[in-house]
C-alpha cells in the first residue's frame, strides 16, 4: 500500500503492518475524541514514526496513487479530527 505523510511524501508499506499501524490509529482516535492534547502528540508522531521506520521511501518525483493520506506531523488535534472517520485514519 502507499502512503502519504502530508507535507512528506509517500513511502510503500507492506499490509502486514497494519495491525501495528491500527492499534496506534485506535489510541490516537480516542485521544482526538477525549481532547487528550499531549497524548496526542505523542501518539501521532509514534504513527508516523512507524510508517516512515516500516515502509520503503518513495522518490520524490514519484507519483503514485496513495491508498492512504495521514496527517503532517505538526497536524493540530482539531486538523487530525476534521480527517478522521468512524474507523479512525486507517480503515480496518
Amino acid at each position: 500500500m502507499i502512503v502519504r505523510i502530508m507535507g512528506e511524501g509517500q513511502v510503500r508499506l507492506d499490509d502486514s503492518h497494519l495491525p501495528v499501524l491500527n492499534k496506534l490509529d485506535d489510541e490516537l482516535l480516542a485521544e482526538v475524541e477525549g481532547g487528550d492534547a499531549a497524548a496526542f502528540r505523542g501518539t501521532l508522531d509514534a504513527l508516523l514514526a512507524a510508517v516512515r521506520e516500516l515502509g520503503t521511501p518513495l522518490p520524490d518525483d514519484s507519483l503514485e496513487p496513495s491508498e492512504l493520506i495521514l496527517p503532517a506531523a505538526d497536524a493540530s488535534i482539531d486538523e487530525v479530527r476534521a480527517m478522521l472517520t468512524d474507523d479512525g485514519l486507517i480503515p480496518d
